[in-house]
């Protein structure tokens, strides 16, 4: 069987940022984010080519071990071979290991670019297949889901495969993101949670996560009520006890406001008119950034455009 054929021509990919949990919603809930990493990737005769510019230059390998490659291999060999070489430029703006999606924004953006550099890669691997495989390369749905859709999005596993549905935040919800400067790496985050917690707080939980979908899609007002939780975040103070402090701090203000992801970034979910009202709260030591809302997810863009 003839392997598969591939567009002469680069590909460009945006991929947001994204922030999951968003309190009780552990796992499940993820909100897309207007902070974007890029990527070109183009079919070469031999060998593979890796620029970096922006988060990760000075860190990242410029190898087969680079998480994005790495997803464009998987992805390639899905769709029935591998391009005799590769040309991959990064421009990452999405801080890493900070809670914020960054290795759900190199996975997307390989798979995605592996299948827009391959004739006919659509038709191959569809979006319900494309979800499937990003959450097996990253072993859980919440970021990659909001990553590939944009929004807001409900992600589960069913018999072992993933899914996920998309819904549209209220207009007046405004995130910041309060970024420290040290990072916090996922699997110690992940490493303090016990493995059973009491049935009051999953119970608590469970009606949390529910009732925040109506406040992030319909009624804001009831967002602080809805982003409370008792899985995950106090069992994470150890690892970041400032951020911890300050999710506190806000939402003792009325601030709606969560650690983003597995940490150690905090998000506040607020309005246009209190939006440096809740970063003078934070006080200094953190990167305070007002974001936008990601309403398409990763995207296939023109080489040429902003």
């Amino acid at each position: 069987m003839a392997g598969p054929a591939f567009r002469a021509a680069a590909v460009r990919v945006r991929v947001p940022a994204t922030s999951a949990n968003l309190g009780p919603g552990f796992d499940a809930l993820g909100l897309s984010l207007g902070l974007y990493d890029d990527v070109v990737v183009r079919v070469a005769d031999s060998g593979l080519h890796v620029d970096i510019a922006g988060e990760g230059a000075q860190t990242l390998p410029r190898d087969e071990n680079h998480l994005l490659v790495r997803s464009l291999r998987t992805a390639f060999d899905l769709l029935g071979g591998q391009p005799r070489g590769l040309e991959v430029v990064c421009a990452n703006r999405i801080p890493h290991g900070r809670g914020l999606g960054s290795s759900s924004a190199a996975i997307c953006a390989g798979i995605v670019a592996a299948r827009a550099v391959t004739i006919g890669g659509d038709a191959r691997l569809d979006d319900t297949a494309l979800l499937e495989l990003a959450t097996e390369i990253e072993g859980h749905p919440d970021n990659v889901a909001a990553c590939l859709l944009g929004g807001f999005t409900l992600a589960w596993t069913d018999g072992g495969a993933a899914r996920a549905v998309r819904m549209e935040v209220a207009e007046s919800v405004v995130p910041v993101v309060f970024v420290p400067e040290a990072a916090v790496l996922t699997e110690t985050a992940r490493g303090l949670l016990p493995r059973s917690v009491p049935h009051v707080d999953a119970s608590f939980n469970a009606g949390r996560s529910a009732l925040l979908v109506e406040a992030l899609t319909r009624r804001p007002e009831l967002l602080l009520a809805a982003t409370e939780d008792r899985l995950h975040q106090e069992y994470r103070a150890p690892a970041m006890p400032r951020s911890v402090e300050l999710v506190g701090r806000l939402r003792a203000d009325g601030v709606p406001a969560v650690i983003s992801g597995a940490g150690p970034t905090v998000l506040a979910l607020t309005e246009d008119s209190a939006v440096d009202k809740v970063v003078q709260l934070a006080g200094e030591g953190w990167a305070a950034h007002r974001l936008g809302l990601d309403g398409t997810g990763a995207s296939v863009l023109p080489l040429g455009s902003q």
